[in-house]
C-alpha cells in the first residue's frame, strides 16, 4: 500500500462549486455528504482539506442521483474566485492573464489533488492541458469537465469580457452524445474534440497579454507569501500522515491500537494529533483502517497465520468482524483473498 492516500486532498472550496450547482438544481446535498463521509458548514473555511477519496465518492453520488452526463460542465458555471482559494486571489491581483496563468501550476495543489496542469506556448498558440488523477469512470469525465469549464468561465471573469473564447478544446473523455455536444460549443464558443489524446485548452497567445480587472501588486506579493506557507504547511502534513501511519502500524505489530500512544510517540496529546489530521482531511480512526487494511493482505499473503489470529493481531475484538471489513474493503472473504493471492511456502 502507498504511504500518501492516491487522491490526496482537496479543498473545501472545490467541493462548494459542486454544492452550488446542485442546490441549484433544487437537489438536497446533505445526504450525499453524509453518504461521502464529508461534512460541511457555513463556517468552515474554504482552504480545509478534505479526503480525496471522500470528494470523489461525493461526485459520484451526485451524478448517480443526477444522471446528467454533462454534470461537470455544468457545474463549470458556478466557479468563483474563492473556488480556487488564495490562488483565486493571486489571479485576480495579477496585472495580465499570462501572468495569472502562470500561477496555476506552482499553487494548483491548494485547490486539490485533482490533477496537474502543463502549459505550452507555440507559434501563436497557447496551450494549457490537464492531467486528471481521479480514477472512478463515473467520476473522471465529470471532473473533467468541471475543471476546463472553470478555467474557461473564470478567465472570461478576469478579464472581464464574457466573449472571450478559446481556438479549441481536447476532452480525453467520450461523447455525452450528439445532442449534448451542443452545450460544449455555446458555452466555450469553439470547437471541441471529444476521444482526445489530452484535456487542453487552445487560445490565441495574444490573450496572454490580456489586462485584467483589478492588478495589485502589492496584494499579489503579499498572497503569494501566504501561499508558499500554505504549501510549506501541506507539506508537513503529509510527513505527520505518514509518521502517524508507521507509529500504528508498529502498534498492530504488537497487537495494541491505541491512539494516545501513538500521539505520544509523535509528541503531541490525542486532541492535537487528531486535529492536526482533520485539517489534512483525514482521522486516527481512517488512519487505522487503512494500516490495518494493509497488514491484513501483508499477513494473509505472506504468511501462515490462522485468520483469527491474524483478526487478533489487528485489534479486532472477533473474527467475524475482521471478516466483514475484510470483503467490504476487498469484496472478497479473507480465506478467498488469501487462496487467491498466496504467496507463503
Amino acid at each position: 500500500m502507498t504511504e500518501t492516500p492516491p487522491l490526496g486532498t482537496a479543498s473545501v472550496a472545490a467541493l462548494r462549486q459542486y454544492v452550488r450547482a446542485a442546490e441549484h438544481k433544487g437537489i438536497d446535498t446533505a445526504p450525499l455528504l453524509a453518504r461521502a463521509g464529508l461534512a460541511l458548514s457555513p463556517g468552515q473555511p474554504d482552504d480545509a482539506r478534505i479526503d480525496g477519496e471522500r470528494f470523489q465518492r461525493f461526485i459520484h453520488l451526485l451524478t448517480e442521483l443526477t444522471d446528467n452526463p454533462i454534470l461537470g460542465l455544468e457545474t463549470g458555471d458556478f466557479v468563483q474566485p474563492g473556488s480556487y482559494t488564495v490562488l483565486g486571489y493571486i489571479t485576480m491581483s495579477c496585472a495580465t492573464l499570462g501572468e495569472a496563468i502562470q500561477y496555476i501550476i506552482p499553487y494548483e495543489k491548494l485547490v486539490g489533488d485533482m490533477g496537474l496542469t502543463r502549459f505550452l506556448l507555440d507559434s501563436d498558440t497557447m496551450h494549457l492541458i490537464w492531467q486528471c488523477a481521479y480514477n472512478d469512470p463515473l467520476v473522471r469525465p465529470q471532473m473533467i469537465d468541471n475543471v476546463i469549464a472553470s478555467w474557461i468561465n473564470y478567465a472570461r471573469w478576469l478579464a472581464d469580457d464574457a466573449e472571450t473564447s478559446p481556438q479549441a478544446v481536447h476532452l480525453e473523455r467520450r461523447s455525452p452524445g450528439a445532442q449534448l455536444e451542443q452545450a460544449y460549443r455555446e458555452r466555450w464558443g469553439c470547437p471541441v474534440y471529444f476521444e482526445a489524446q489530452d484535456n487542453r485548452v487552445v487560445a490565441s497567445r495574444l490573450l496572454l497579454e490580456r489586462p485584467l480587472r483589478q492588478p495589485d501588486p502589492a496584494l499579489r506579493r503579499t498572497l503569494e507569501a501566504h501561499a508558499r506557507s500554505q504549501l510549506a504547511a501541506m507539506t508537513a502534513d503529509t510527513a505527520l500522515l505518514t509518521r502517524a501511519r508507521q507509529a500504528i502500524r508498529q502498534q498492530l505489530l504488537q497487537g495494541i491500537s491505541r491512539q494516545d500512544i501513538v500521539a505520544g510517540q509523535l509528541h503531541m496529546t490525542g486532541r492535537t494529533l487528531q486535529r492536526k489530521l482533520s485539517q489534512e482531511g483525514s482521522s486516527y480512526q481512517s488512519l487505522l483502517d487503512e494500516v490495518r487494511q494493509s497488514l491484513a493482505e501483508d499477513f494473509l499473503c505472506n504468511t501462515s497465520l490462522a485468520i483469527p489470529d491474524i483478526a487478533l493481531r489487528l485489534g479486532f475484538s472477533e473474527p467475524a468482524s475482521f471478516h466483514r471489513r475484510f470483503k467490504r474493503n476487498t469484496g472478497m472473504t479473507p480465506g478467498n483473498y488469501r487462496a487467491a493471492h498466496s504467496r507463503s511456502p
